[in-house]
């Protein structure tokens, strides 16, 4: 599933504004970088709920060189079944915990801080299984900004199972119970995907 062209068009045009508004000292070609920047949003509002006000304040926030945005997913398995927890953003569909990387972490450190965030169990990172471009997996509802997902595998160290924030539920799935997905975060075919790789530990990472 590709994504729609517009959706490309106008993340390509906020990245030439964020990237030129680092960059450039005169004061002209800054308006300019503003003005591609504000198509950009006018772009995106058009085609979603979001407002051209708050699509700007959005990318206001963003500086330096546009670069994709990390989302990192634990994958964890318990008796051949995966983990996963339901996300209160989403009208409780369920998902691979996980969530952006901050600032100062590894991914490593971000993925086992995120696992222990929704789901309460402790775990420590194993192996990287997938490095995917958000867009490119169909993901839906499109996003404003490119985004890089790192899944990895993790090993379960400590805790127990414990809802909080921003999960209402945490539950492990056999292979063929998969419930009903969070599609923006996950896909039933990336599942399945990890439950072959934990079949074929000498699997190499997936890419793309």
């Amino acid at each position: 599933m590709n994504e729609p062209h517009w959706i490309q068009w106008a993340r390509a045009l906020q990245a030439i504004s964020q990237t030129g508004l680092h960059f450039t000292e005169g004061l002209y070609d800054k308006e300019r970088y503003r003005q591609i920047g504000k198509i950009a949003a006018e772009i995106l509002a058009h085609h979603t709920n979001l407002s051209e006000e708050k699509i700007l304040e959005l990318n206001a926030s963003e500086f330096g060189y546009a670069t994709p945005k990390i989302d990192v997913r634990g994958v964890v398995f318990m008796d051949s079944k995966i983990l996963l927890v339901r996300e209160v953003a989403d009208h409780d569909r369920w998902t691979i915990p996980g969530g952006w990387a901050d600032v100062n972490d590894t991914p490593s450190q971000a993925v086992v801080r995120e696992v222990y965030e929704e789901s309460g169990f402790e775990t420590q990172v194993a192996k990287l299984l997938a490095v995917y471009d958000r867009a490119k997996q169909g993901h839906i509802p499109p996003f404003p900004f490119h985004v890089y997902k790192l899944f990895f595998l993790c090993e379960i160290t400590g805790g127990f199972a414990h809802a909080q924030g921003e999960t209402s539920e945490v539950a492990f799935f056999g292979e063929f119970e998969i419930p009903e997905l969070s599609i923006a975060r996950v896909k039933e075919e990336q599942i399945r995907r990890f439950f072959h790789h934990v079949r074929n530990p000498d699997l190499p990472t997936d890419f793309d």
